[in-house]
């Protein structure tokens, strides 16, 4: 696949709304073309700014106003004939008065929801399988994904040490199935996280491991994995799972199907 066709498909590839095999042809043109790398990180970063927005139901009156503004106005009748110059069209004035009204009603929507509405800093539920999406989005569109690349787990553990006020608990080291590729710091919403990537096949899986206090988390669907209840979340085509252990929250993103993902979070946590 050429870069003209992954452009194409870029706003899908971000949003995980390809197919796999397509999925999996974008990825191989990414690996070796930075230009179409650093496109998948503008559009990532995009879709992260857009998912973080607020989503409120609009007051009818609100609502009115708009649908007021936005009624076509009657066309302007010049006062003299418009003579056109040779080569060259009339220009009309019909369309400017409903489009100068969708304008302003677009711009209304947008004070009324900057300004009339507070923002959470922890967030809702679905906010943060979102997060968790557009994090792992990051590490996948990224030409640099690791900051430490994997000698084991022993290796990429203490690399953390300064660079977070929090100790990530990670004791699996890879395997033939899910062979550790390395590190990494990011944040997950307001704070900062230990990011470790893990490979299945050709497919990329990301852990985030980060301080849980004040996070809304999901409880919708819940597995048990072990001795751990782990909530089982997918989004965009992206399977996700939570979970919280010994002080510490863990969230595991990939396109893998949910049962790879288990039994990675399995082995993570000793299984």
């Amino acid at each position: 696949m050429e870069c003209p066709q992954v452009q194409e498909r870029l706003v899908a590839y971000a949003a995980g709304r390809l197919e796999a095999a397509e999925r999996e042809e974008v990825a191989r043109h990414l690996e070796t073309c930075a230009a179409c790398r650093e496109a998948v990180a503008l559009e990532g970063d995009l879709t992260a700014a857009l998912a973080r927005l607020p989503r409120h139901q609009a007051p009818e009156a609100l609502k009115r106003r708009l649908e007021a503004m936005v009624t076509p106005a009657p066309p302007i009748v010049a006062a003299r004939p418009t003579v056109a110059r040779a080569g060259r069209r009339p220009l009309g004035l019909a369309w400017a008065a409903p489009f100068v009204s969708a304008c302003a009603a677009a711009m209304l929507v947008l004070v009324a929801v900057r300004t009339t509405t507070p923002r959470s800093s922890a967030g809702g539920a679905g906010d943060m399988v979102s997060e968790a999406v557009n994090d792992h989005l990051r590490v996948v569109s990224s030409s640099h994904p690791v900051e430490i690349e994997s000698g084991g787990i022993h290796q990429v553990k203490p690399w953390f040490t300064g660079r977070l006020e929090f100790a990530p608990r990670v004791a699996f080291s890879g395997d033939a199935e899910f062979p550790l590729v390395g590190g990494s710091i990011g944040y997950f919403r307001d704070r900062k996280a230990a990011v470790f990537v893990f490979k299945r096949r050709l497919h990329t899986i990301t852990l985030l491991v980060f301080p849980p206090d004040g996070l809304d988390w999901p409880t919708d669907r819940r597995v048990q994995l072990g001795p751990l209840s782990v909530a089982e979340e997918s989004s965009r085509g992206f399977s996700a799972l939570f979970w919280r252990d010994g002080g510490l929250g863990y969230a595991l993103v990939s396109d893998v199907n949910s049962r790879d993902l288990e039994m990675l979070a399995s082995r993570l946590n000793g299984g």
